[in-house]
């Protein structure tokens, strides 16, 4: 915890702090994600970017944190942290953070990063604003403007933390921009040992059980197709799967259809689903509610199926087509396949 002595030094803190999340020794894509929003509230501030990456093997994933941004990677590689547990992953950052001072530390709103953040701020005794879509620099108060949906996604609100460090917050994957690529870029790494106490480890990792069905990932798909209640009953859903399996694309859905039953919460598009960018959204018999459409405005292109031609879906949308859903998808499906076919 943070002495109250340490809460009003706040000059001490510097520095913005990216949590490099990695999966099987890989970068995942929130890690480069939030370097690209780093290294801008990085240069606002005239601090470093640093990223602290814990995992086994990640050596080589060191340099590409530079690359992306980073001015420093703290590195703790061992074994033991191959797979994430919570005590150790919070005990060893939380170190690094009480001792190194950061002014900012944000972390990807992810199932890790959801479960890290909370226990690592606790630990030190800071504030923290989860699932933020927006950060910025108050650059003559020195303050992270931290900004988030609330009450449903009906409002935005902007959150700031004045009196303690550093200022923390989760970041929904897909909503920042990674930067582009530069392997001529040079930082500084630094290993540091792990420092393991055995007694403090409560969970004990027997065996990795690998879901046999494929799993939903949204976001970081370059292709959505969802559904919404304009598909007009679940077995319907069919048409919107067949034109996915044929795009190779993540299936997709507005919180109506997922509150009906018609289709998992992990498939949900929006501000209390997920976040996503792909490159091709297509969106079908979606109305497009303001919940929705935050959760998706930001795909590279959108496409915009619906047969109520005052749907608000498009106004945002780069191409619209005012039809029957279940009449245009399997044709574009099947002409998708022949094209395909003919290759």
């Amino acid at each position: 915890m943070q002495k109250e002595t340490d809460r009003l030094n706040l000059d001490e803190y510097r520095d913005v702090w990216v949590f490099a999340e990695q999966r099987d020794s890989k970068l995942r894509g929130v890690a480069l994600e939030l370097l690209g929003k780093g290294r801008e509230l990085a240069d606002s501030l005239n601090v470093k970017l640093v990223a602290i990456l814990l995992g086994n093997n990640v050596a080589d994933q060191c340099q590409e944190l530079v690359s992306y941004g980073a001015d420093k990677v703290i590195s703790v590689d061992d074994p033991r942290l191959e797979h994430y547990q919570t005590d150790i992953y919070a005990d060893i950052i939380t170190r690094q953070v009480l001792t190194s001072k950061p002014e900012i530390f944000i972390i990807g709103a992810t199932f890790l990063g959801r479960d890290l953040a909370p226990r690592i701020a606790r630990r030190i005794g800071t504030g923290l604003t989860a699932d933020c879509t927006g950060l910025d620099i108050d650059e003559e108060a020195r303050l992270l403007v931290q900004t988030r949906p609330a009450y449903g996604g009906n409002i935005i609100a902007s959150i700031v933390t004045p009196s303690v460090r550093p200022q923390m917050a989760t970041v929904r994957p897909r909503v920042m921009k990674a930067l582009d690529r530069d392997t001529a870029r040079r930082g500084e790494i630094i290993n540091i040992p792990p420092a393991i106490d055995e007694k403090n480890i409560m969970v004990k990792i027997v065996e990795i059980v690998k879901e046999s069905k494929r799993s939903v990932n949204l976001e970081e798909a370059d292709i959505i197709v969802s559904g919404g209640r304009g598909v007009e009953a679940p077995e319907k859903f069919r048409v919107i799967q067949e034109l996915a399996e044929v795009l190779e694309a993540e299936v997709g859905a507005s919180r109506d259809v997922v509150d009906a039953g018609w289709i998992p919460s992990t498939h949900q598009v929006g501000q209390t689903g997920k976040t996503v960018r792909p490159k091709l959204y297509i969106a079908c018999g979606i109305s497009g509610a303001v919940q929705h459409m935050a959760g998706m405005r930001e795909s590279e292109t959108i496409v915009a199926i619906n047969n109520d031609p005052d749907a608000l879906i498009f106004q945002i949308a780069d191409y619209g087509i005012v039809a029957d859903l279940h009449q245009v998808l399997p044709l574009l499906t099947k002409k998708i396949r022949q094209s395909m076919e003919e290759r």
